[in-house]
């Protein structure tokens, strides 16, 4: 396995941890989703310079576009919660009340 896929598969999976084991706050969760969001993106972003395949150059940018919007979207829900809990704190949240 090459250092580059190393790293890459470390960065996500140290993402997936801080998300699964550090779920105090919404904009911790938040950030880890960021970054496991980053390291797919680099990933997908090198996956066809290693392959020389010029067809899957736009798999990079269509996983931008979402996580972009998947930002947006946690951000909103940040302040929003943040406005009528009070905290963002996680364990603040009930989803089965509304």
């Amino acid at each position: 396995m090459a250092l580059l896929h190393l790293s890459f598969y470390s960065a996500f999976t140290l993402s997936s941890l801080g998300l699964a084991f550090h779920r105090t706050h919404l904009i911790s969760a938040l950030l880890c989703l960021e970054g496991m969001m980053l390291s797919m993106f680099i990933a997908l972003s090198m996956w066809p310079i290693q392959t020389q395949t010029p067809s899957a150059t736009i798999l990079p940018i269509l996983m931008l576009a979402f996580s972009a919007c998947e930002a947006g979207t946690g951000l909103a829900l940040l302040v929003a919660s943040t406005r009528t809990h009070g905290s963002d704190h996680l364990h603040n949240f009930n989803m089965l009340q509304c």
